[in-house]
């Protein structure tokens, strides 16, 4: 008798039930479910495809700055050189312009 019970149970499984709507509604809740998870997952390709390009261009920039710097570092003393040959011209401008500015007040006092 139990096994009777049994294959009654196993032929109401295997018997294709009726479609009813809450089994269509499931079905298309689960194909835009899937849709939404295509979409997700290349969005998802897209972010990490993103963040690869920009770790390298980070990289390369990195890279740069202190190719950058060191060029800095061998140009210091040069660019020291410079800033002290500008002071001194500065200087001598100055002292040339005093000279001038005291012969130029000694011509004006020959004129009176």
């Amino acid at each position: 008798m139990s096994q009777k019970f049994w294959e009654s149970d196993v032929e109401e499984e295997l018997q294709p039930a009726e479609p009813t709507a809450d089994a269509a509604a499931e079905t298309e809740a689960v194909a835009i479910s899937a849709d939404d998870f295509s979409a997700l997952e290349v969005r998802i390709v897209r972010a990490v495809e993103l963040v690869k390009r920009e770790r390298q261009a980070r990289m390369e920039a990195e890279e740069r700055a202190v190719r950058a710097e060191q060029q800095l570092g061998e140009q210091a003393p040069s660019v020291e050189k410079l800033k002290e040959e500008i002071r001194v011209l500065r200087r001598e401008r100055d002292q040339v312009y005093q000279r001038v500015e005291r012969l130029l007040s000694q011509l004006d006092s020959l004129e009176l």
